[in-house]
């Protein structure tokens, strides 16, 4: 008899090949995520996108659950808990040095697809297609109550010349600039499952990314690395699939008998 898996997929990378912004979900994912809802699994997205980012994922692949905003945010049988949001002082601290050493800067301070930034310099620095952005001419994050995400201009390591950054979970996925957004997404895995009431051994994870470190920890639950993952997340994956434009998502769950009905 098959055993109810709790199945947590990143989106980029993981879900969806051809990066960000031209992505899309290979044939044989598709396959693999209704075989699996057949099979009676429960299923989960587990992103580092804001829920409003993310929203058109979880329709089009027919997801009611999600972890979101790098674990920070939630979502269960299609009613969304929220967003804890980063610690404000740090931000402020960060965006000060910035302003100082002249970085480019923009915040993300509710649940939608928009960035605020105080000038134009962001947009010309990075020419960012991935998000719309709406320009605040006196933008200060003293303002606000919750700031879910900061976004810094700059070519790598340049950020490393920001002491305050050092506080704060930041991830690379664009050249020209640095997100500085949550990075636990085991933290939302986990309060799921509590939510749920199951044990953490059910669970399995997939993903590829840096900002997937988080879920390829010693928490009990099974770690499935794409073939196209960074080599810190393979070193730590219980398995490793092929490249998810190589349909390493149904290689890895016929693999791990996922196909077979939970009677």
């Amino acid at each position: 008899m098959a055993k109810k898996r709790y199945l947590f997929f990143d989106i980029d990378g993981t879900l969806v090949a051809g990066g960000y912004g031209a992505g899309f979900i290979p044939e044989s994912t598709q396959l693999a995520l209704k075989k699996l809802r057949d099979a009676g699994h429960f299923m989960c997205i587990a992103t580092g996108r804001m829920h409003a980012m993310a929203t058109d994922y979880m329709q089009q692949l027919d997801f009611d659950n999600m972890i979101s905003d790098g674990g920070y945010g939630a979502t269960i049988d299609g009613e969304f808990l929220g967003i804890t949001p980063l610690p404000k002082e740090d931000i402020i601290e960060l965006i000060d040095e910035c302003i100082e050493k002249g970085y480019p800067w923009g915040l993300q301070v509710e649940d939608s697809k928009i960035r605020f930034t105080p000038d134009k310099s962001f947009e010309e620095f990075s020419d960012d297609k991935y998000m719309n952005t709406r320009i605040v001419p006196g933008l200060d994050p003293r303002n606000y109550d919750n700031i879910y995400k900061a976004y810094i201009a700059c070519y790598e390591p340049d950020e490393q010349a920001l002491e305050s950054l050092k506080k704060l979970p930041w991830c690379r996925f664009h050249k020209e600039y640095i997100f500085v957004e949550p990075a636990d997404k085991a933290y939302g895995i986990k309060r799921v499952m509590q939510h749920f009431n199951a044990d953490l051994k059910d669970a399995v994870v997939f993903g590829d990314a840096l900002n997937d470190l988080s879920m390829f920890t010693d928490d009990g639950w099974y770690k499935v690395a794409m073939g196209n993952a960074v080599p810190e997340v393979k070193e730590r994956a219980d398995y490793i699939t092929a490249p998810v434009d190589q349909d390493g998502i149904y290689q890895a769950c016929e693999k791990l008998g996922l196909f077979e009905k939970i009677v």
